[in-house]
């Protein structure tokens, strides 16, 4: 498995299938359980296929994590500046794949300070990439996110 070329590179429309199966199996293991019905309706509609591909065309940088030709690793930058999404596959934590993914997305930030709002769980692997709390936990369509945002020092 060593010798498995590991890259991140920017997302393509024939990666769009897996992208979403990774974002919805990292959610459903580690976030979903803590949401209402329509949290986890709402998050499944943004990271469909279609929600995916809509965003595209938009202004944001997109990027997976590949090994042997598998997607395991999403992240998304929208308009420079938000961390739309960082989602590694279950079984792939821990091991480097959202730092790097991090990495590629803060290459892309157009401004002085890049804002996420992180799902609780997952705010411990963002303070881990530099980012602070920077407000009150909040709620949309039934997903609960903590604001963070960080200097870039790019």
């Amino acid at each position: 498995m060593e010798d498995t070329p590991m890259a991140v590179r920017r997302l393509r429309a024939t990666d769009l299938e897996q992208a979403s199966a990774v974002c919805m199996a990292s959610f459903m293991d580690a976030v979903a359980p803590s949401l209402s019905p329509l949290g986890v309706e709402t998050f499944a509609g943004i990271v469909s296929m279609e929600g995916f591909a809509d965003r595209m065309s938009d202004d944001n940088d997109m990027f997976v994590f590949e090994t042997a030709g598998q997607v395991i690793g999403v992240a998304e930058l929208a308009g420079g500046q938000h961390v739309a999404t960082l989602f590694v596959a279950p079984g792939w934590q821990r091991q480097g794949v959202g730092r790097a993914l991090m990495e590629a997305l803060l290459e892309c930030a157009r401004s002085e300070v890049v804002t996420v709002r992180a799902s609780l769980s997952s705010v411990p692997a963002y303070e881990r990439y530099g980012f602070r709390i920077s407000g009150e936990a909040g709620e949309y369509l039934g997903l609960v996110y903590q604001p963070m945002e960080q200097v870039n020092r790019r």
